[in-house]
């Protein structure tokens, strides 16, 4: 493994991008002046690096179009419905990154007169923006040298170093590699070449180096194992929980209610569940008592930290009050209530089961 990167790697890099950028809706076309008197334009990025944390931009273009067609800017967002919010999330997973754009929306606005500060420093006291988003935020959206590496970035410089550490213990020389060859103008644009080539061309598996405008200097490519790198460290595996989700029907609805604000899934519309536990699930936490039926199908999710696997019970409720804090939802438009994706693959086995008003 060689110590230094070439400092040259800028210049090719930036030729690539402004030949191949990819065409994003958040995205200004390569070389052009940071949109920094233009408050809609770091409100895109910002709101871009949140949701393509953990999620695929394939995923994440639908749902931007959809916000930012709702809510276009700070001010917008800051004034918005906490429930809408995060119906509107529904999907994206990791939902504390919702709960975190609206701390931030209404930070930028109560605190910054509705406009992002343009630096590092200033961007961390931001809720929900880390040391990551801080750093792209600031070169891309105002042309600050800064140095982003996310998962893309890191691929890329392990494998022009052909670093053996294995992640995560690597990290910090990741980033000062990423350091010493981040050129001192378009900083953003290299930002962004570099993630660009992670995601089109220095691939995880097959990586296409014919293509790739840096591959003099790959010290990876040289050794002609490129896919060795980053070397990963040994997974661990992930616990098992275990619980119940409960299909509460009268008439046509379903019995919906709101997960605690605070805590995993935290504030969204969930069908009523037990406990999420290490042994095997029962009917605790049933919403009511009545006749439930547990279907033979359960509902499967990762989380990161942990395998969720939740039985499935079904009842009627002919009570002529609700039973309890939530609200009765038609059936027919599940679709809209806005549902995480384990639930709302629950409440899809429980519609092909077709009992109790399903």
């Amino acid at each position: 493994m060689s110590n230094k990167v070439s400092p040259q790697i800028a210049a090719p890099l930036l030729a690539w991008y402004d030949a191949e950028a990819r065409v994003l809706p958040w995205r200004a076309p390569p070389g052009s002046p940071a949109p920094a008197n233009d408050p809609a334009g770091p409100y895109r990025v910002w709101l871009s690096e949140v949701m393509l944390q953990q999620t695929q931009v394939a995923t994440v273009i639908p749902y931007f179009e959809r916000w930012t067609a709702r809510w276009p800017d700070f001010a917008s967002l800051a004034a918005a419905d906490d429930a809408e919010v995060m119906s509107m999330w529904a999907g994206l997973g990791y939902y504390a990154r919702a709960r975190n754009l609206l701390k931030g929306a209404r930070a930028v606005v109560a605190e910054h007169g509705g406009r992002l500060p343009d630096t590092e420093a200033a961007l961390l006291t931001i809720p929900g923006i880390g040391a990551y988003t801080a750093a792209a935020i600031a070169a891309i959206a105002f042309g600050r040298r800064a140095v982003v590496v996310d998962g893309n970035v890191e691929r890329v410089v392990a494998r022009l170093l052909a670093i053996e550490t294995p992640m995560p213990a690597v990290k910090p020389a990741i980033r000062a590699a990423t350091d010493s060859i981040t050129p001192d103008v378009r900083a953003g644009d290299f930002a962004q070449a570099m993630m660009d080539l992670g995601s089109r061309i220095c691939t995880p598996r097959n990586p296409k180096c014919l293509l790739c405008p840096i591959a003099g200097p790959c010290a990876a490519r040289m050794e002609g194992a490129p896919e060795r790198y980053p070397v990963k460290a040994a997974k661990k595996v992930r616990p098992v929980r275990r619980g119940t989700m409960f299909w509460l029907t009268h008439e046509d609805r379903v019995w919906l209610v709101r997960r605690p604000e605070k805590g995993l899934l935290g504030g969204m519309r969930a069908l009523p569940t037990g406990p999420w536990q290490d042994t095997p699930p029962a009917l605790t936490g049933a919403p009511v008592a009545a006749d439930w039926r547990v279907l033979p199908a359960t509902a499967t999710h990762g989380f990161t930290h942990f395998e969720l696997v939740c039985a499935l019970a079904a009842a009627r409720w002919d009570g002529h009050t609700p039973p309890g804090e939530g609200e009765w939802w038609p059936i027919a438009d599940i679709e809209s209530a806005g549902l995480p994706t384990v639930f709302a693959r629950a409440a899809k086995l429980f519609r092909e089961d077709g009992g109790c008003g399903g």
